[in-house]
């Protein structure tokens, strides 16, 4: 609690206006006493007195800007009054009316600015030997408004600056949880699609094992691989939430046909134009979009044979996925459930691709997506 009060409470400004105002005025009155004209008098200890109203009330300025800003344009306003040496008193009024701006009390700076423009004038006009010429209140005027805009100025200054920075938050905020949203959505599709083959080689094996056991032990060694490939998948996943963690590119294009061996189906992978190297984001999805159809085809269709088509057009990928049907009847009623197929929709989108799933005139499911690619360097025009 004390320390709070003492922050609000910066002994360091008002002793150095202080110092400053005392014996800068202590020199002003030297050459203004010399001129009869202006009809100053010599400080006294109430003079004194009033050139530290100010700085003692800066101290303050913090806790209640509009209160200092009234007591010392006031204390500056006796001042003058009493005719005592004026030029360094003014120092205060400026930092009053430069802190009231920049605590937001804009219209009570405003106003008392204007209002001490007006007893100047007065003052300058009706109560000194010799009446002030309007160049004296212009020069007042400009003096004023040069300390409002200044301080305007700062004040948008700050303004924009504290702006930038909780815009800068908010993004920061924004694209955390969209990777939070990525990292869901490749977890999903990581243990959907490895866990899904894990029960159908299982189902598989027990129900060959007394029969042919040479079968279920290859049924065995797809499940091990398929865990170990989960297991490796999660980590690079799970390896962003570590700061400088570098992710382990195991979701790729380059990786179908380990994924396509992997799978526990007969399946055939047609690769046809010119591969080259993918965006992260496309080359990912294309990944994610051929998983997500091989574990639909495990759980929907198991056994059906499976043709992967991958074609790289000039402006586009092309990946096609059909099943022909053959294995277990595919639930109807199970089309379009879930996560799978929205989720392919979302990433194909997201990139500005499109995707189209349903089932194939003869029998089977086909699953087309088509994701933009940039055109390669052979395909550019010169320059």
């Amino acid at each position: 609690m004390r320390s709070a009060v003492f922050h609000r409470i910066d002994p360091v400004l008002p002793i150095i206006v202080g110092i400053l105002q005392v014996f800068l005025s202590i020199g002003a009155q030297y050459g203004q006493l010399r001129n009869p004209d202006l009809g100053r008098v010599p400080l006294t200890w109430w003079g004194f007195g009033l050139l530290l109203v100010g700085p003692i009330a800066i101290a303050l300025r913090r806790r209640a800007p509009v209160a200092v800003l009234v007591v010392t344009l006031t204390a500056t306003s006796v001042y003058m009054l009493f005719d005592f040496a004026y030029g360094p008193v003014f120092l205060s009024p400026i930092i009053v009316i430069c802190n009231a701006v920049l605590s937001g009390h804009r219209r009570a700076a405003w106003l008392s600015a204007g209002t001490f423009f007006l007893f100047v004038v007065a003052y300058a006009t009706w109560l000194i030997p010799h009446r002030a010429s309007l160049f004296h209140h212009t020069a007042v005027a400009a003096y004023l408004l040069l300390t409002l805009t200044v301080a305007e100025f700062y004040r948008m200054r700050r303004e924009r600056l504290a702006e930038r920075q909780r815009m800068a938050r908010e993004e920061a905020r924004r694209q955390a949880s969209e990777e939070r949203l990525t990292m869901a959505q490749e977890l999903h599709d990581v243990l959907a699609h490895n866990i899904s083959l894990i029960h159908v080689q299982a189902s598989t094996a027990l129900h060959i094992l007394d029969d042919h056991p040479e079968q279920a032990r290859t049924a065995l060694s797809t499940i091990k691989q398929a865990s170990k490939d989960v297991l490796t998948e999660m980590r690079g996943v799970l390896s962003l939430l570590r700061e400088g963690a570098p992710r382990s590119p195991t979701a790729g294009m380059a990786h179908l046909a380990d994924l396509t061996e992997r799978s526990g189906l007969p399946v055939t992978l047609e690769v046809t134009g010119q591969e080259r190297p993918l965006p992260a984001g496309i080359d990912r999805a294309g990944y994610r979009i051929v998983q997500e159809s091989l574990t639909n085809v495990s759980r929907h269709a198991p056994g059906s044979r499976v043709t992967v088509r991958v074609t790289y057009a000039p402006e586009e990928l092309i990946v096609v996925i059909e099943d022909d049907g053959a294995g277990t009847a595919r639930a109807e009623a199970g089309l379009g459930s879930g996560n799978g197929i929205p989720g392919m929709r979302e990433r194909a989108a997201a990139l500005g691709g499109s995707l189209a799933a349903g089932p194939r005139p003869g029998g089977g499911f086909r699953v087309e997506a088509r994701l933009p690619l940039p055109p390669s360097p052979d395909q550019k025009e010169p320059k």
